[in-house]
């Protein structure tokens, strides 16, 4: 990962001093944090190896109740990037964390037990370090949900970088019949890197003709020709934040089943897009976006989610859909995305990232969503 831009810097001290709340509710101690895209969004690390040590009682000052270990290649890096915290350069990085653990007899340490493996729990347990191991998942994602003002420009630009690339893509003729998938979406991320983008946020998406009919289709060697749904789905990241987008396009002249569909799809994205709000269950507006599509009788054809949170990661909490559960808080970072597919035939997805407000969604996509017909 690339450390983070030049600008504002987030408050990770203020990150650490929530979740030392957290802490306290859950009856831990300390929490041992060994996720690496947990850890940058505590310290701003960035490196491939690191355990962080947060704990809530001390007579120190309060950031001295946080410690980060790495090995030896990150020693300079780690200097750099979290001059503010105590760092401890050891090759057995988690054991030297937790050892230090011991030494302060912290008691009960929380752990990420949603990423640790059972090799390691066990390796905390060989310690012997009289500390109790409580398995303590998600709470830094739940911290993660609400995106503060640093993160939401760092999602903004990471939508225009996707915005941009798309727009260069049309306009140099890349997206026409003759050429194949691979070549588009090679030709996509590129156009997204020279916009700003320091990565795509996964493998770019680009499906024709029956094959836009599978949700996630990986591309191929497969013609884009004329009559074709196009989909693409694609994604820039920014600073560590990743963006999210689909658009459908058309090749050549529509017929009126492309035009119904499309428009039915997109009837059921801006119900989606209105139903955000804090407070509503997320369960609510699936159903919202969803309600559109069975209506018409295409129910079946809608077979997943309508969206997911975004941020450090491509899918974060929450997730939109039938099961979800809980409910919107403002400043949490979504996609919108429902798509009916024909299998056989072909299909349809728009999606959009927005932040949810008390006074209506922030829009960070902003390619127009109508249907868009290349010639």
């Amino acid at each position: 990962m690339c450390a983070d831009r030049p600008g504002s810097v987030p408050d990770y001290a203020a990150r650490r001093s929530a979740l030392r709340g957290l802490l306290v509710e859950n009856r831990v101690d300390a929490l041992l944090v060994t996720d690496l895209v947990n850890i940058r969004y505590l310290t701003g690390f960035t490196g491939s190896n690191a355990a962080v040590l947060v704990y809530t009682w001390d007579t120190r000052t309060a950031e001295d109740r946080t410690v980060i270990g790495t090995d030896g290649r990150y020693r300079t890096q780690v200097a750099e990037q979290v001059p503010d915290l105590r760092a401890e350069v050891a090759r057995a990085t988690v054991r030297r964390v937790v050892q230090l653990a011991g030494e302060w007899q912290l008691g009960r340490v929380g752990f990420e037990s949603h990423s640790v493996t059972v090799d390691q729990h066990r390796g905390f347990l060989e310690q012997r370090t009289g500390l109790e191991f409580v398995a303590t998942p998600g709470l830094i994602e739940q911290l993660r949900m609400v995106k503060d003002d640093y993160e939401v420009a760092r999602l903004r630009a990471a939508c225009a970088a996707g915005d941009a690339g798309l727009a260069a893509l049309l306009e140099q003729g890349k997206l026409r019949p003759g050429r194949t998938e691979l070549q588009v979406a090679r030709d996509l991320e590129w156009a997204m890197y020279e916009h700003g983008a320091e990565a795509v946020s996964f493998e770019t998406i680009v499906a024709t003709g029956v094959n836009s009919a599978v949700p996630h289709h990986r591309p191929t060697d497969t013609v884009l020709a004329l009559g074709d749904f196009v989909k693409l789905d694609f994604g820039a990241v920014v600073g560590g934040y990743h963006s999210d987008m689909t658009r459908t396009f058309v090749l050549g002249r529509p017929d009126d089943w492309q035009r119904e569909v499309y428009a039915l799809v997109e009837a059921s994205q801006r119900a989606g897009r209105a139903a955000l709000r804090p407070g509503a269950p997320v369960a609510d507006v699936d159903a919202a976006s969803r309600s559109v599509i069975e209506a018409a009788g295409h129910g079946e054809l809608f077979v997943h989610g309508l969206g997911h949170g975004v941020g450090l990661q491509i899918h974060e909490a929450p997730g939109i859909a039938k099961t979800g559960t809980g409910t919107l808080l403002s400043g949490v970072a979504v996609t919108v995305e429902p798509g009916v597919y024909f299998p056989g035939r072909g299909g349809v997805r728009i999606e959009d990232t927005l932040v949810v407000r008390e006074e209506g969604p922030d829009l960070l996509t902003h390619t127009s969503r109508d249907l868009t017909v290349v010639d």
